[in-house]
């Protein structure tokens, strides 16, 4: 058996263009725009390169995007007072501060800092309660992502055994509270978690993501499972010679595509989804606060 592979990436592109039409159908009709403002602190590479890609798609599908690159050595003080300046600012529908941030800054108080109804990553502490209670929330970007493959791949999620490796405020326990929302048995598995590849066999749906390289093999799946893999790891690559690297998943990709019914690829799987749900959640945001239908196909 070889399992179905998930397309991120291509699924990424339909869930942009469906953000793009409705954008495209909200300025014909209003004559207003949505607006994401990214705020990044500092000057670290990887977080350089994310928030340009942002930016990029973000006026690729008719967004206004808002950049502020601020030093490293920023206090918090100054963050703190632009985050006020765009939660004011009406032409900005969502606000996303760009982690990790320095050291001498404190990351709950900033997320928490922004207007919940701006929050385009769901990190603030309004919409963890709203979304651990069922209720309307921001949602975070990745656990989204994962929640709209599984949803395109399975249709209805009632009833089947969901496991998600990994308890992080990012992806775990959201993850875990949105698959309870879709009516799944869901088991929240960890470093401390006893049998833990007996209870990762049970599941019909297995989200990975602790962080380490490989950590899953074929023999901890149940054979035709569904396996999102979350974890993006880079390795050493010795076959490519000079000292490079590559990147892999939580899951050892050769062993489990030939158990499981379905898996994520890393590259290509869960990672492109995640920009794109950040455009989905800024159009959402945009819709609730004028009172407008919500788009089909890019919320929870």
């Amino acid at each position: 058996m070889t399992a179905q592979i998930i397309n991120g990436k291509d699924f990424a592109a339909t869930i942009r263009n469906r953000v793009a039409a409705h954008v495209e159908q909200l300025k014909n009709a209003t004559g207003s725009t949505p607006g994401l403002a990214v705020v990044l602190v500092g000057d670290d590479p990887a977080s350089q390169v994310y928030v340009r890609s942002k930016g990029k798609q973000t006026v690729d599908v008719g967004m206004k995007g808002f950049e502020h690159r601020l030093k490293a050595d920023t206090s918090e003080a100054e963050l703190l007072s632009l985050i006020e300046q765009l939660n004011n600012d009406g032409s900005v529908h969502g606000i996303l501060v760009q982690l990790p941030l320095p050291d001498h800054m404190d990351e709950s108080l900033v997320i928490n800092a922004i207007n919940p109804s701006k929050d385009v990553d769901g990190f603030h502490i309004s919409n963890v309660g709203l979304l651990g209670t069922g209720q309307k929330s921001m949602v975070p970007c990745t656990p989204l992502g994962c929640l709209m493959m599984l949803r395109n791949h399975h249709g209805s999620l009632s009833g089947l055994n969901a496991v998600v490796l990994g308890r992080s405020n990012i992806v775990g326990k959201p993850m875990a509270n949105l698959l309870l929302n879709d009516s799944c048995t869901v088991t929240i598995a960890h470093s401390r978690t006893q049998n833990i590849q007996s209870i990762c066999g049970q599941a019909d749906i297995l989200v990975a993501a602790v962080g380490r390289p490989e950590m899953i093999t074929g023999d901890w799946i149940k054979h035709g499972a569904t396996v999102i893999d979350v974890g993006i790891n880079r390795i050493a690559a010795p076959e490519k010679g000079g000292g490079k690297t590559r990147l892999v998943g939580d899951c050892h990709f050769e062993s489990c595509v030939e158990v499981a019914g379905a898996i994520t690829p890393v590259p290509g799987g869960v990672g492109p989804m995640t920009i794109a749900c950040l455009l989905a959640n800024t159009l959402t945001a945009y819709c609730r606060t004028n009172n407008l239908a919500e788009p089909d196909g890019v919320t929870a």
